[in-house]
């Protein structure tokens, strides 16, 4: 499948920095929340299955892709891509919106929910938690301890991550190896894949182990008994950086919210199993009262 076409544009955010975004369709907004190093392909099919009723949008994070750096250097946290996100629905003119966060996007997500409760219509949150979640990769808090220090040596030689990054980014069909490895149901849009593989050789590599630091550190887990909205959560079976226990986890803590577990998938089943999570989101969407408007309406 071919990514849909969206209409690129540019705004300046809150601190002056120039964010990216992208935009397709009318009606009711959807904000897309993507996933570390993810771009909007990533959003390929509920792009191509929501666009005809809903207005979609979407953008990258500050420092990546299209988007600037931002003056300062520590303004890279979630919160400040939460605001990124907040300020894109003001300069749309979005009164609310639909949340659909994936991966660091759930956090991203969380914290627009914490700084703008009036603004969030809802929030659905794929193969993501609420922050620290280094410390539920394959259930074994270890990781969350040792990656911090790992991260910090990385950023020492940039030059050596970006040559890695670039001869990886250049294997042939890097979907069949990643489904090789495990890391992927067989499922997989490798089409898909081989084009945000390819974007990642745009990739500022400084800015990308930031991001991957302050997601970290990031802790939300405190935001899901708040939650007052409708809350769907969609977790994979074999995601080794989301576990089922950590979903069901988020699942207990927020009130009056759903799950949908879907046997097979991993960290990308809206990538491998494109149609159930699109049924999903389309269902909780109608019968939470964001269904889309009649042609005409607005």
């Amino acid at each position: 499948m071919m990514p849909p076409p969206v209409e690129e544009r540019r705004f300046v955010s809150f601190d002056g920095t120039e964010i990216a975004y992208q935009a397709v369709g009318q009606g009711r907004t959807i904000l897309l929340c993507n996933g570390l190093g993810g771009s909007w392909e990533a959003w390929s099919h509920q792009i191509q299955y929501f666009r005809d009723r809903y207005r979609l949008l979407s953008w990258d994070y500050r420092g990546l892709y299209g988007s600037s750096l931002p003056a300062d250097p520590d303004a890279m946290a979630i919160v400040d891509h939460a605001r990124d996100g907040l300020h894109l629905l003001r300069h749309e003119r979005a009164d609310r919106a639909a949340i659909v966060g994936w991966s660091m996007g759930v956090q991203v997500g969380l914290e627009m929910f914490r700084a703008a409760p009036e603004q969030v219509a809802s929030l659905a949150m794929l193969n993501g938690l609420p922050g620290r979640p280094w410390d539920y990769v394959f259930n074994f808090s270890l990781v969350g301890r040792l990656l911090p220090p790992f991260l910090r040596g990385l950023r020492s030689m940039p030059g050596t991550i970006e040559a890695v990054v670039r001869q990886v980014t250049r294997l042939p069909d890097p979907g069949e190896w990643v489904k090789r490895i495990g890391l992927a149901a067989r499922t997989l849009d490798e089409q898909v894949v081989a084009e945000l593989v390819a974007k990642l050789r745009m990739v500022d590599m400084d800015a990308l182990i930031r991001l991957l630091e302050q997601m970290g550190e990031h802790d939300g887990w405190d935001l899901l008994p708040l939650i007052d909205l409708p809350a769907l959560i969609i977790a994979g079976s074999r995601d080794v950086f989301t576990p089922r226990s950590a979903a069901e986890r988020m699942a207990r803590r927020t009130r009056g919210s759903e799950i949908m577990l879907l046997p097979g998938a991993t960290h990308y089943a809206a990538l491998e199993y494109p149609e159930m999570v699109n049924l999903r989101l389309e269902k909780f969407f109608r019968e939470r009262g964001y269904e889309a408007l009649p042609a005409g309406a607005g």
